[in-house]
């Protein structure tokens, strides 16, 4: 029982941690109201882990804040990726290709009201969904899956 506990703490430290690094590395396009965030390529992670639930949301956590994100942002942007997370789990016995869908609708709903009401972006908030949702596509639909691909012949989670 102890083993589990270690592991599953060490799994959710390492995957926040590498959220984290992935978000700060490539901050130009992390952010804003274009944006392609690498570290949300990791919301397929549930597939093979309960443990990256907490990593992602606490990785966006602490990505937001050294980001220099608003209070509100570092909220509400966290909980889109924890919901997400949640809900790719919860998809994870299903379609490997409905798994990136959580991360993406949650944060396409939620991050252009943040844009708009956080940071006054003034740009319409349907647009901002299309612009961000374009790069949840991008980054959870086309590299989450090429994690996935990687991870599932590497057999690491098995």
């Amino acid at each position: 029982m102890k083993n589990k506990k270690v592991l599953f703490l060490t799994q959710a430290a390492m995957i926040a941690a590498i959220y984290v690094v992935l978000t700060i590395i490539f901050r130009p396009f992390s952010f804003g109201e274009i944006q392609v965030r690498i570290a949300e390529a990791l919301t397929i992670l549930p597939v093979f882990t309960p443990a990256a639930i907490p990593g992602l949301f606490i990785g966006c956590l602490i990505g937001n804040l050294l980001g220099g994100s608003v209070l509100w942002d570092v909220i509400f942007g966290s909980f889109a990726t924890l919901i997400g997370a949640l809900f790719t789990y919860l998809l994870r016995n299903r379609s490997k290709y409905l798994a990136p869908l959580p991360p993406i609708l949650a944060n396409t709903v939620i991050v252009p009201f943040v844009l708009y009401y956080a940071y006054g972006v003034n740009l319409p908030i349907p647009l901002m969904m299309l612009t961000v949702g374009i790069g949840e596509v991008i980054s959870c639909g086309v590299l989450g899956m090429i994690v996935y691909t990687g991870l599932r012949k590497s057999r690491l989670f098995q």
